[in-house]
């Protein structure tokens, strides 16, 4: 009971959104790198269908990890405390 109260405060506290905005920076560099880098560089970019499904593969992972880092970083708003509260009345 004493080590659930103590880590109360820690649970209740906001997650952090760091490894959402990872996946969503890996996610953003890599349609940079093949929309500028490559695609425009390479008229013939993807040459084959093993290139296209790896191209196609990577993007759909990179998806995934920043739309489930979004889900497993979001959480309810923040409680106000009754002391930042104010209440306007007549």
């Amino acid at each position: 009971m004493h080590a659930a109260l103590q880590i109360a405060p820690v649970l209740a506290a906001e997650k952090s959104k760091v490894p959402f905005y990872i996946a969503g920076g890996l996610l953003v560099v890599w349609a940079l790198v093949i929309s500028l880098g490559v695609g425009l560089r390479k008229p013939d970019f993807p040459r084959n269908q093993g290139q296209q499904r790896a191209v196609m593969a990577v993007t759909i992972l990179l998806v995934l990890a920043a739309v489930s880092m979004a889900v497993v970083t979001s959480g309810p708003p923040a409680k106000a405390s009754p002391a930042t509260t104010t209440t306007t009345g007549p």
